[in-house]
């Protein structure tokens, strides 16, 4: 038996031909480790000194310490430049990438935790205590594109407080919305809810919240429900203005909107308001 399978046997490359498995596939062993070369940890100077590569980061972070300097790599790498060293862009852009130095980020800072819904229902006490704040589309016929609805709406007194409609709405919008809203009422401590659109989940937008001692919370992705107070009175607009109306222009809409608004507040009866406007629940509760 033991001769029979000696005369027998069969190479590994043979076998390799009968299969059709390529030699490189069957012999390849992977590795745990990243491919290519380790980085340097040094970088070489014009004058032949040899320095560790903390203090490259140590001057780029010196670099960006002026007021208004927020360079990115390759300004950086100019700067590295005229300091003596010899080193290219793409070095440059890893040692900033590892130490959170790129274009736009702070020094040492870490992203601020948006503070998210916890309870789907609003309990209240008084107005101006809890606010909602969301945008909706309405389309403008005569120029044929939609326009952005920004509203915010006190959720004890079913009130709409402020709103914009623009064909674009940005975080500086949303700003000066914020800051009249406040002057108008004088109000500075309460509660907003809001969505995680760009314009409310901006930095700018929630430091000046911050600032104010406002309460910034956002709804989870996906859970319209969770700003129900606004998305009932979006329902509401698109029953009775949106799909009512044919807007010539932005300012047609705009001035429907200001009359709507208007009547809204001081007629429209509400039933989580016993049948009464919000105006008049106000007046019925002073």
């Amino acid at each position: 038996m033991q001769e029979f399978e000696k005369t027998h046997q069969v190479n590994t490359r043979t076998l390799l031909d009968w299969s059709g498995l390529a030699s490189s596939s069957y012999y390849y062993k992977r590795s745990n480790g990243i491919r290519g070369r380790k980085p340097s940890e040094t970088t070489l100077t014009t004058n032949g000194e040899v320095v560790d590569n903390m203090r490259v980061v140590t001057d780029i972070e010196h670099s960006l310490e002026g007021e208004f300097c927020c360079y990115g790599y390759k300004n950086i790498r100019s700067c590295l430049t005229d300091a003596g060293y010899i080193i290219n862009a793409k070095k440059v852009y890893r040692l900033m990438k590892e130490h959170n130095l790129l274009y736009n980020n702070k020094i040492g800072s870490e992203k601020s935790p948006r503070k998210f819904v916890k309870f789907r229902k609003i309990a209240t006490t008084r107005p101006m205590e809890y606010m909602c704040m969301d945008i909706k589309y309405v389309y403008i016929h005569g120029s044929r594109r939609n326009a952005l609805l920004l509203t915010i709406i006190d959720v004890h007194l079913r009130k709409t407080l402020t709103h914009m409609l623009e064909y674009k709405i940005r975080k500086g919008d949303v700003l000066l919305l914020l800051s009249l809203l406040m002057l108008d009422y004088n109000i500075s401590s309460f509660t907003i809810r809001n969505d995680n659109g760009s314009q409310f989940i901006a930095k700018v937008v929630r430091e000046y919240l911050n600032d104010k001692g406002v309460n910034q919370e956002f709804t989870h992705v996906a859970t319209p429900e969770e700003n129900s107070y606004i998305e009932a009175y979006h329902s509401i607009v698109q029953r009775e203005v949106v799909e009512r109306f044919e807007f010539e222009s932005i300012h047609h809409a705009k001035a429907v909107f200001y009359r709507y608004n208007e009547w809204y507040n001081q007629k429209r009866k509400h039933g989580s308001l016993g049948r009464m406007s919000p105006e008049e629940y106000l007046e019925a509760r002073a």
